[in-house]
């Protein structure tokens, strides 16, 4: 989740921040996104994870492909046939195994987190009881694993872990992102004074994403910051859905919680 809540957001290709018939160059385009030195890795849309250089590449000729089509919110960019949005890899929802979904193993680093580690606890323990009321999915707590939790720790699906001083609430990654990357990297100022957000509804967005779900503000119906085409509809669009920023024309003005289209399209997905 992005810190801005006001004015151009950290999007990549977002067309509320730029002229329909500006096209960036490779290295301006770069610039955009945020760069973790400890990573290697690249932060875009807010809070999503972009992996190495070569994903960056990829992105950046998939928007060369969007520009000169994008300006065209009529015509649905190119889903006409199509609340929630699912990511997709190639012709494929990025999504996870029936298995694995409800399998989600989990560790905290808890000597990033310090005296805050019960709080990121409970705060986690809640967001995923939203998605597994609503879904086939179970988010679970490997507490044993804390004391030595990172990327590498055998058994977990993903990691979380405390950061300071980044652009971001938290940032999560996708189903499709490769181990090294699977990490929810919450920003000390998550703990701050974010009102009318909690840490409990960052998380909810975040472990949106960790299941597949876009940002639904990059449907043209939002007629804003808009990131790609590569998704596909599961509901009609939905202005109050958790993973609509409120900053990109979206209309839930308190805490992110999921809406009634929030949770069909989650159910669509992992029945």
């Amino acid at each position: 989740m992005n810190k801005v809540s006001l004015g151009c957001l950290l999007l990549l290709g977002a067309i509320g921040c730029a002229s329909d018939s500006d096209t960036l160059s490779y290295d301006d385009f770069r610039k955009q996104a945020h760069f973790d030195q400890e990573t290697g890795t690249y932060i875009v849309n807010g809070d999503e994870l972009v992996e190495n250089e070569a994903a960056m590449r990829d992105m950046y000729d998939r928007y060369l492909a969007t520009m000169g089509k994008v300006s065209d919110a009529e015509a649905g960019l190119f889903t006409a046939e199509q609340g929630l949005i699912v990511n997709r890899v190639g012709t494929a929802d990025d999504k996870w195994s029936a298995t694995t979904a409800v399998n989600l193993n989990y560790c905290i680093n808890k000597a990033s987190f310090g005296t805050r580690y019960t709080t990121l606890v409970n705060a986690m323990n809640s967001a995923a009881a939203a998605w597994e009321a609503t879904a086939r999915v179970n988010f679970i707590h490997q507490s044993t694993k804390d004391t030595a939790c990172s990327t590498t720790t055998a058994g977990t699906v993903f990691n979380i872990r405390l950061v300071s001083g980044q652009p971001y609430l938290a940032r999560a990654f996708f189903p499709s992102t490769t181990r090294s990357g699977r990490e929810i990297l919450v920003d000390s100022t998550s703990f701050g004074v974010i009102s009318p957000w909690t840490l409990t509804g960052i998380l909810r967005h975040e472990l949106g994403h960790t299941i597949g779900f876009r940002h639904e503000h990059t449907r043209p119906e939002s007629r804003t910051c808009f990131e790609n085409n590569l998704w596909r509809a599961l509901t009609t669009y939905d202005s109050a859905s958790v993973m609509h920023y409120p900053q990109c024309n979206g209309t839930q003005t308190g805490d992110l919680v999921l809406t009634a289209r929030d949770k069909s399209g989650a159910r669509l997905l992992y029945p």
